[in-house]
């Protein structure tokens, strides 16, 4: 399960999760019911977004929803789940832009996709996805085209980038992506007249994203020379934060100029759970759920010379301030082993097919949204379960600074 959108069940109360879980259960049987049991693999947070959206712009009807069998994600138990236009539009958007990672992946010859049988597989598949998608996308009138030139352009645009060039010109072709997927939903709504406003929510989504996936790879990428926006371009760390955070302030400003019947989960999703999400990104979420850890509470945790951080001669040192690190040295190489606060090597990345092996395994046991802590299937980085990740909010004012909220 992948995305920027991974809500914690703390937050969004047993209301707002049922409903959230409607969505994301109802998009990966929409994939199943039109494209077969191998495509639920691409189902994705933020995928259901757009079914979010499609139903919260009209009013509900018993129609939208419809009781799923027992299922091993929900622990064997029955659920009401999303099911209509939303559903299905958000399985196009999700084939459509799951083919073109794996068309990113086989022309980075990552892991085994370097070899050329496996990746003339992987090509077929992502051809197979792209006219699943595109057959479903005009059953609703959607030209998912439009997804397929806005990728194919990133190529291009990646090969042109280079120091100075701005960051905006490399996320362009997300934000158009996203910004056609959002706007497609006031058109299945009936209110043509939201159509701008979420084009620009859509838009500032896709940049978001695309943000926020360089900064989670940035360290990765340059241990592996793989090709990443933020290196390339030359843009520091503080520039990023500074854009992520425009793109949610316009995110909310968009969204107050879209007539909803019901915007409870949308605003839940698209301004608390953004704001969540970039300060997990970026190091600065905290969770009231978890013990305080090394950056939560802990007042040996930062500052020159404390326990674990940085300290005037380099990288950390368990007794304050760092040394300059020779063989054997606490925090230089060589020195104290990971369990005692030595720092551990970089993991080597799966490859494609390794990494969706085990994100079947991690997504049938649950442990993506429950674990503790699990280890990402193409990444190898220890993440948390969705449910574990969560700050506590109980209310809209307590970390919501919108106005209006």
């Amino acid at each position: 399960m992948f995305g920027i959108v991974r809500p914690c069940s703390h937050r969004l109360g047993d209301a707002l999760r049922t409903e959230w879980m409607a969505h994301l259960c109802g998009l990966c049987l929409a994939l199943r019911a039109d494209h077969g049991q191998f495509a639920r693999i691409v189902t994705n947070y933020d995928g259901l977004i757009v079914s979010v959206l499609t139903e919260a712009q009209g009013e509900r009807t018993p129609a939208q929803r419809r009781t799923a069998g027992p299922c091993p994600l929900r622990a064997m138990r029955t659920a009401p789940v999303a099911r209509g236009e939303g559903a299905k539009l958000a399985a196009a958007v999700s084939l459509v832009l799951a083919s073109a990672k794996v068309r990113d992946h086989v022309a980075d010859r990552d892991g085994v996709l370097a070899r050329r049988p496996v990746a003339a597989a992987a090509r077929r598949v992502a051809a197979g996805w792209d006219r699943a998608g595109a057959r479903s996308g005009a059953a609703l009138g959607f030209d998912t085209a439009l997804l397929v030139d806005a990728v194919d352009r990133q190529t291009g645009i990646e090969a042109l980038t280079g120091p100075g060039t701005s960051l905006l010109t490399v996320t362009e072709p997300t934000e158009t992506a996203t910004a056609a997927a959002f706007a497609h939903t006031a058109v299945l709504a009936g209110r043509p007249e939201n159509m701008a406003p979420l084009a620009e929510a859509g838009r500032l989504f896709g940049r978001l994203a695309h943000l926020l996936d360089a900064v989670e790879d940035k360290e990765t990428d340059a241990a592996s020379g793989a090709w990443n926006p933020l290196t390339v371009t030359g843009t520091s760390l503080a520039e990023a934060r500074r854009l992520a955070d425009d793109a949610v302030h316009g995110i909310r400003l968009a969204l107050k100029d879209v007539r909803f019947v019901d915007d409870r989960l949308v605003h839940v999703l698209l301004a608390h759970e953004l704001r969540t999400s970039v300060n997990r990104t970026f190091g600065t979420a905290t969770c009231s759920h978890r013990q305080p850890g090394p950056s939560q509470g802990n007042p040996y945790a930062s500052g020159g010379g404390s326990f674990g951080a940085p300290g005037p001669y380099g990288p950390a040192h368990p007794y304050g301030g760092g040394s300059p690190g020779g063989p054997g040295v606490p925090g230089g190489p060589g020195g104290l082993p990971p369990q005692f606060g030595g720092r551990s090597p970089e993991p080597k990345r799966r490859g494609f097919w390794a990494g969706c092996a085990v994100f079947v395994g991690l997504f049938c046991t649950c442990r993506i949204c429950c674990a503790k802590e699990y280890e990402g299937p193409w990444s190898r980085k220890k993440r948390e379960g969705c449910c574990r990740d969560c700050d506590g909010c109980d209310g809209c004012d307590c970390c919501c600074p919108c106005d209006g909220c």
